[in-house]
């Protein structure tokens, strides 16, 4: 049954002329080229799609051969969609490798079935009009079906897309595809580092009787404090996943000191200091900046803002940004945590050491941050509250 709810006009557009079309791969070209962020380069897919064939929406599908599924994390108009690899228009045209052409989604007859319960079932949800579909699948340099572009309503007084526009978007998919395998590899990369990374710090943890929950907060909290201090979203998300490593050097650190219930000794304590050292030692010499970034954390988080902390001495901002915000994060984890010293401490008292240190022990700026980002800070330590005492 046709959907009459009105929706707003759209401004029609004329096709571009060859000049305008060497414009748009070219700028496209050298952004792709440069982009390694799955979600950037999909995104940029999208975008460039759309400008190449002038369609109101465009719709990067990716197929995931693990799980037999369709995917998108970046669609115009719609959010992150997940189908079985056979469903729709997109699943017939990745089965078939074979584009598709609608020039009016709701006088379709080939395709009634798929679009009744598809872009007509979901026009009626939204208001939105679907007539005109296009969608062509794209390559891996194997040959095999990655996934496929879907493009939505051309704009132009046609209000169809054309056998040149096959070509073009044919074109910009041949391109991207490549660029696409490629930041795909990263990412599968970037995922395997994530992993080894949480793993190694979870060991180290487990080591001093702490629960794998601690590095996933101590992650979490030093996300929300990077981009509470300022920090870029790329530098927060580098933290997190550098983060749990910050006491990796606790693998060389003797049980008897490492578990002891009460206060160390002198010489313990020094043995105990190494920790730091040890972490750097084992992550330096690395080339990767998730591990570099790593070393860094571990060799600098009990370096204090005044120049009391160990194993460097180092004073304010001599310490790296990285270090002084993981630092406010270990210690609120450890204070409100139990371990084999000390109860844990309510947060009423934990807040009042922040205040006393800041300027002291802690960087102001990374506590102002600490007390502005509370609240979620505390939604994460709930989330993940297994051996937390509220």
């Amino acid at each position: 049954m046709h959907d009459e709810r009105q929706i707003e006009p759209v401004t029609l557009l004329k096709d571009h002329e060859p000049q305008a079309l060497l414009r748009i791969i070219f700028d496209y070209a050298s952004k792709i080229a440069d982009e390694r962020r799955l979600d950037q380069l999909l995104l940029l897919m999208a975008d460039m799609g759309r400008q190449m064939v002038l369609s109101d929406r465009c719709t990067v599908w990716l197929l995931d051969k693990e799980t037999n599924e369709l995917y998108s994390k970046v669609a115009h108009g719609v959010p992150p969609l997940r189908l079985p690899a056979g469903a729709g228009l997109v699943g017939h045209c990745i089965a078939t490798g074979k584009p598709i052409f609608i020039d009016d989604a709701y006088h379709n007859d080939e395709f009634k079935h798929v679009l009744e319960s598809g872009a007509i079932a979901m026009d009626r949800q939204t208001g939105y009009r679907t007539k005109a579909l296009m969608v062509i699948p794209f390559y891996n340099t194997d040959g095999d079906i990655m996934g496929a572009y879907q493009a939505i309503n051309k704009l132009t007084a046609e209000g169809q897309f054309s056998v040149k526009d096959l070509e073009q978007l044919t074109l910009v998919a041949a391109y991207a595809g490549k660029s696409l395998e490629s930041a795909l590899l990263s990412y599968e990369i970037e995922e395997t580092q994530k992993e080894i990374i949480f793993t190694m710090g979870e060991i180290g943890e487990i080591r001093s009787k702490e629960t794998g929950n601690h590095v996933k907060r101590v992650a979490e909290y030093s996300y929300i404090l990077a981009l509470g201090a300022g920090l870029s979203q790329e530098e927060a998300e580098l933290l997190k996943i550098a983060s749990p490593m910050h006491d990796i050097g606790k693998v060389a650190i003797p049980d008897e000191v490492l578990n002891k219930p009460g206060k160390l000794t002198e010489e313990e304590f020094e043995m105990m200091k190494a920790h730091t050292t040890i972490g750097y030692g084992l992550l330096k010499n690395s080339s990767r900046r998730i591990l570099k970034a790593a070393a860094i954390v571990a060799y600098q988080h009990h370096e204090k803002w005044n120049g009391t902390g160990y194993p460097q001495g180092l004073k304010g901002e001599e310490i790296h940004i990285y270090a002084r915000i993981t630092a406010v994060a270990d210690v609120f984890d450890a204070l409100g945590s139990d371990r084999v010293y000390k109860k844990a401490w309510e947060l009423e008292r934990i807040i009042d050491l922040f205040r006393e240190e800041r300027g002291r022990h802690f960087d102001p700026r990374i506590v102002d941050a600490f007390m502005e980002h509370l609240l979620q800070l505390l939604d994460i330590r709930e989330a993940y509250s297994e051996d937390i005492h509220t």
